[in-house]
């Protein structure tokens, strides 16, 4: 039914987007299908796999029961068609998985954790290692914080000594730096330039309350 929608809305010159309604087995009413067609052309794979053997064309295709045309459902939808490797490295990566706390609040605060980490991760790889482009959760803690180290001192400095072996500090130099340099700002509260909230001995100040 894919291959034979009997009109299509041309995109540009490489995309066309139609749709049509079908009730299949199991289902107790017919729903609408939302399809968009595109040209095999020389120099650019189609995305993802062949979904029906139809010479010259590649389709995507999406079962829906909301109003939008099907170029509108085609870009929305194409922002989570990664969302799977997402949830993936979640289970595998950072242990979003087989967790739980008996409160129902508590698992969420800690699946939520597991969230901001994962956007922090994907923050750090944008903004410190580009040219790398995207890696996993897995491969960042091997290829990139994985490194044996030692607690010591330099007078009166507290210092880390990093290991050499797989890089060691030359591979871990740059990226604090560019952690160092990052262009982003960040909150007055945590400005270091700003007045320190500690007194001199080192212990949180509360400011008098007037009377």
């Amino acid at each position: 039914m894919a291959a034979s929608v009997p009109e299509w809305k041309p995109i540009d010159e490489n995309y066309a987007a139609g749709e049509f309604t079908a009730r299949l087995c199991g289902w107790s009413r017919e729903r609408r299908f939302a399809v968009i067609r595109e040209k095999i052309r020389e120099g650019k794979e189609a995305v993802g796999r062949k979904l029906i053997d139809v010479p010259g064309y590649a389709f995507r295709m999406w079962v829906a029961d909301r109003e939008g045309s099907p170029e509108e459902l085609w870009r929305e939808y194409n922002g989570r068609a990664a969302i799977e490797q997402r949830i993936e490295e979640l289970k595998n990566d950072l242990g979003a998985d087989e967790f739980c706390t008996q409160k129902f609040w508590a698992t969420e605060s800690a699946f939520l954790a597991v969230l901001l980490t994962f956007n922090l991760l994907s923050l750090y790889q944008q903004n410190v290692t580009p040219q790398a482009g995207y890696r996993q959760p897995g491969t960042l803690r091997t290829a990139v914080f994985l490194c044996g180290a030692i607690p010591g001192r330099s007078g009166r400095q507290a210092v880390l000594h990093l290991s050499t072996a797989r890089g060691g500090l030359d591979k871990h130099k740059p990226l604090i730096d560019a952690v160092l340099h990052w262009p982003k700002s960040t909150s007055p509260k945590l400005d270091r330039a700003g007045p320190s909230p500690c007194g001199s001995d080192g212990f949180l100040q509360q400011n008098p309350v007037p009377t």
